[in-house]
Formats: structure tokens, sequence, C-alpha cells
């Protein structure tokens, strides 16, 4: 296989989209996920895709992958998110700083064309104001939101030392389809596993909270752009939906699609969990990666429901 895109946690909620994306248009693609939290059926058969079950942290995984003709990078692995960083910090700071660093390093031996990271909205921390890619004032409440910045910073290093091809994008709260509920997953397929169990919706905090919730359809698409613009290059996206939403509305959007009776209860916000609003500045994507925002959030949240529908057992 030659010209190939490796795509790094390429079974998870992003990444399977990602590569049956990928797939569609076909490109050759490598899949290196250790599926700690993604799931190899979510990827279609295609015979353009070559899966290693495999950990970027170890070299005989990553010796494997790049092996295969690997000429692009596409980096989602990551250890998930903001708790499971708290109660693992060794875990997060081993595969987001030290698996980082060690695709870094192979790809600039290999000489790949270009390395996108995929950073998230987590770095800017506790911010009142749309978030700017320009910011410097980051205020860091977990591991997770540490090392996903250090990762942007070693991406960068090597993007100015070596001369490595890069872009990192920070992607704001994705949902989708691809996406199971669990103890570490995001709010949205959380909230309808609960609804679709007929339980009530466990809001922690006063639900007044906001966040920028994007499709992952979305995502995928300017991932792509981003790949194949080289005006990109060396430089950072916010990619979002520009949309600054409530908890509360989503959980009351959530109940009204599942036709759930039981209502939403409140908990005491994590310790952790101090950010109040989120809502990201999108021009930069939209004029150089030509971002869009074509799925909206009750269209979005109806596909997901129907996805889920099909691939969760209560």
């Amino acid at each position: 296989m030659k010209n190939a895109i490796l795509v790094t946690g390429g079974s998870g909620a992003i990444g399977s989209n990602l590569v049956n994306h990928l797939a569609g248009l076909n490109r050759p693609i490598v899949v290196l996920d250790n599926l700690s939290s993604g799931r190899r059926e979510h990827i279609n058969t295609s015979k353009r895709i070559i899966f290693i079950k495999g950990d970027i942290t170890k070299d005989s995984d990553l010796k494997k992958a790049f092996s295969c003709g690997v000429s692009f990078v596409i980096h989602l692995a990551a250890h998930f998110a903001n708790q499971n960083s708290i109660d693992h910090p060794e875990d997060d700071l081993s595969t987001n700083v030290l698996g980082t660093l060690k695709l870094l390093e192979y790809s600039v031996r290999h000489r790949i064309g270009k390395f996108i990271y995929a950073s998230t909205s987590c770095v800017y921390g506790d911010r009142k104001t749309a978030l700017q890619e320009n910011t410097l004032d980051f205020k860091h409440d977990t591991p997770y939101s540490i090392s996903k910045l250090a990762g942007e910073k070693y991406v960068t290093l090597f993007g100015n030392y070596y001369g490595l091809a890069t872009c990192i994008l920070r992607y704001f709260n994705v949902y989708g389809p691809g996406e199971l509920p669990g103890a570490y997953r995001n709010v949205i397929p959380n909230f309808f596993h609960k609804a679709m169990k007929g339980e009530p919706l466990i809001i922690t905090g006063t639900g007044q909270e906001t966040r920028d919730f994007t499709y992952v359809d979305d995502i995928t698409a300017t991932t792509i752009k981003a790949l194949e613009i080289e005006r990109s290059n060396g430089m950072i996206f916010n990619v979002a939906s520009g949309v600054e939403t409530r908890i509360i509305d989503v959980a009351r959007k959530i109940n009204r699609i599942t036709k759930n009776n039981s209502g939403i209860v409140f908990s005491k916000r994590r310790d952790w969990d101090n950010i109040l609003r989120r809502r990201a500045d999108i021009k930069k994507a939209k004029n150089i990666l030509g971002h869009k925002v074509s799925v909206s959030l009750d269209e979005g949240l109806e596909k997901t429901y129907r996805w889920l529908k099909a691939h969760v057992k209560l």
C-alpha cells in the first residue's frame, strides 16, 4: 500500500466516522487502535483499510503501522477525557504526551507529508468569551487539558524544528453516531442511554452551563480539508458549531425525542468541572479550511438517537 493515511484511534467515535468517510473517497487507510474504547465493527470492511490492533506508546506497533506505506498521519488516539484523567493521570500522560511524541518521531523518520493532531476545547479551560486560537491565557483544571496542550506544543516544535507539515484541530464537544455511552463518555450518549431506559437525566450542575456541540460529520469533513489544504500547515483551528447551547436544553430535547417522561434531576457539579460557558470562534476555520456547520443540533440528535437504538442494548 502506498500513500496511506494512518488514523490512530481509528475505531473510536470520531475515528470510525473519519475512516469510513476516507474509505468512501478511495483513500488507502491504516488504522492503529488498541480498542480500549473503540469498536472494530464500527469500521467498514473495505479492502483499502488495514486494521492493526496496537498502542501508540509501543514501538513494535508503530513500526508495524508505518511499514504499511504511511504518507500522512491523522492522530486521534487519546486517553479520553477529563474524569478519566483525574482517575488515571499516569495513563493520561503516557498516551497523550509520550504516545504523541513517539508518533511525531516516526513521522519525521518516515518523512510523511502531513501530521494532523486532534486536540480539544479543553485546552482553553475556564473562559467566558468566545474562544479564539490565538489565546495564551490557559486555565487548566484536569490532567487531560494539560496533556492535550502538551501534545500541541510537541506538534508545533516538530513543525518548527524538523520542518514537519502539521495542523492542529481543536474539536469542540463532538457527538453523533459511533459513540457509545459509558463511564468516561460524553453527555449526549449518556443522556440518551438513560432516556432510552426511561430514567431521569442527571445534570451535574445547574443545567445553565453551556457547550458548543459539534456533529461528527462536520468534524470529519473539516479534518479531511485540513489534511489537503497546504495553507493550513503550522496552524491551529477551532472546529466547532460556534453555537452556545445550555445543558438543560440538550436534556429536554433528548427527553422529547425519546418520549421519556422521567424528567431531569440535578446533582453536585464535579470538583474539577468549573467551566460554565463554552463557545468557539470559528471564523479562522471557515476562512481557511472552508469549515461548514451542515447539521443542526436538532437534526444531529435525531441521527444520534437512530444510531444508538440500532447499536445499544438496554
